[in-house]
């Protein structure tokens, strides 16, 4: 005799077992976590970022504090140098000043030993003057032929040039009598005689008459 169950045959569930000690998260746990680590590792790299450009500001700003200060430095040397170069020109400038004035003492040394050394007897120097180009000259002489011969001598010097009689007068003082003249004397280049050279002799002690 065949017997055929027709119940539902009983269907046994079977669970896979939990693995040990690891407890099973749900999955919506699961991308909670995972959104936390990076927004987590987002933070940090911004906070990094932070400091990093944080730390690149304070380096700038370091950086141009010392240029500043060797700014201000070298603008104190450059005002000291600027200073020293006007201390320089002003010095320089006293020290030409002295030479000019020594040079132009020289030449007047120079010049008036010349006229020393053209000057006739009995004939007077009472003022003289340079100007740097010209000599004024006023004098006294006990006639007009001894102004001719003074003329006549500076004329004959390298030094001078042709001479300009302004005017000879005639004076008396004392009863003696005198002519009293004013002269310019162009200037060439002061050129001394040899030491020990003697006065050119006059035009009345050569015998000439001018």
């Amino acid at each position: 005799m065949i017997r055929i169950n027709l119940l539902k045959p009983e269907v046994k569930e079977i669970r896979e077992p939990a693995a040990a000690g690891v407890p099973k998260l749900p999955k919506e746990r699961k991308k909670t976590s995972l959104g936390t680590i990076i927004f987590l590792i987002l933070l940090v790299s911004l906070a990094g970022y932070y400091f990093y450009q944080n730390w690149q500001m304070q380096k700038e700003k370091q950086l141009i504090n010392q240029a500043q200060q060797e700014k201000s430095q070298l603008q104190y040397v450059v005002a000291k140098l600027d200073e020293v170069k006007n201390q320089k020109a002003q010095l320089e400038l006293k020290i030409n000043l002295i030479r000019q004035l020594k040079g132009n003492q020289d030449i007047s040394v120079k010049i008036m030993d010349e006229i020393n050394r053209r000057l006739p007897d009995y004939v007077w120097l009472k003022e003289a003057s340079y100007n740097g180009q010209a000599l004024k000259l006023k004098g006294q002489a006990i006639s007009n032929n001894l102004i001719a011969d003074f003329i006549t001598n500076l004329e004959r010097s390298e030094t001078f040039g042709q001479v300009n009689l302004i005017d000879s007068t005639q004076k008396t003082q004392g009863g003696a009598v005198f002519m009293e003249f004013n002269m310019t004397v162009p200037v060439n280049k002061p050129q001394l005689l040899p030491a020990g050279q003697p006065k050119p002799k006059t035009a009345a002690q050569t015998g000439k008459r001018r």
